[in-house]
């Protein structure tokens, strides 16, 4: 009878395991930077947002177009070099790279591996917009921040999605932060799982945000159309600069090991 037991435990953790194996997904991937080069970021994957209006959200920065300063890939890492620099009608300098018109995506996932700038001020991001968003406006063109941080907050990051229902100029953004260990001097993996039904939001695979798919309208769920991909540094502004600007970070970088994007083949 316990040959029996031990026979019927082995054949159903074999059982458990085979579904569980169903169930995974199974993901190839479809457009990458590794960063294996040196230079300028690769024209043919990024653009640059320019300028030094405030983006929206009360910037301090300029952000440059194809500029080494604020910009480079050496040594297989993507460097965005926030400085204390004047540029035109700003004291500090950055960068803004973008896939819009390059490469855009609907659902896979999205995963960057990236060390944080540190600082009272940064407020470092990685984050998707709406391909429409010249026709359709934010924020009804939708924005996922795959990964937020903000110097003042030490070792959080935050997921957030941002649509015409929910969004932060009504106080109604659905996001979720969570501390992190060593964000400044170590490489994590910052990355969505993001498919018709949900988005989650992962750190290192581990899950902290899942966002549901409520089934109502575009005002609340926009995210059955493509993407672009942004990484960026910005300084100060509504959030990052709600405690001031340390003068003494800079320059504030933001390491990029790579940026891959998948989708399931199941």
């Amino acid at each position: 009878m316990r040959f029996i037991n031990i026979i019927f435990i082995l054949s159903l953790m074999a059982c458990n395991a085979t579904h569980k194996t169903s169930k995974e997904k199974k993901w190839k991937l479809t457009w990458a930077d590794e960063f294996n080069y040196n230079g300028l970021p690769d024209s043919t994957k990024w653009n640059y947002n320019v300028g030094g209006h405030g983006w929206g959200n009360n910037e301090l920065q300029y952000y440059t177009e194809k500029n080494t300063e604020n910009a480079i890939v050496e040594n297989g890492v993507l460097k965005i070099i926030a400085k204390k620099q004047v540029k035109e009608n700003r004291q500090y300098t950055s960068a803004r790279l973008l896939t819009k018109r390059k490469a855009d995506f609907t659902y896979g996932k999205i995963e960057v591996r990236a060390k944080l700038p540190a600082g009272r001020g940064t407020w470092p991001a990685i984050w998707m917009l709406g391909k429409n968003i010249d026709n359709t406006k934010w924020p009804l063109c939708g924005e996922i921040d795959i990964m937020e941080h903000v110097g003042y907050n030490k070792d959080s990051i935050f997921g957030t999605i941002h649509t015409d229902a929910y969004n932060h100029i009504k106080g109604t953004q659905i996001g979720k932060g969570i501390f992190i260990k060593t964000p400044y001097s170590a490489f994590h993996n910052y990355s969505i799982e993001w498919t018709p039904q949900k988005i989650d939001f992962m750190v290192d695979n581990v899950v902290y945000n899942h966002i549901v798919n409520e089934h109502l309208t575009v005002k609340e769920w926009p995210f059955d159309a493509p993407q672009f991909l942004i990484l960026n540094v910005a300084i100060g502004g509504n959030w990052g600069g709600k405690y001031g600007v340390d003068e003494n970070i800079f320059p504030a970088i933001m390491e990029v090991d790579y940026v891959r994007v998948y989708q399931t083949t199941k």
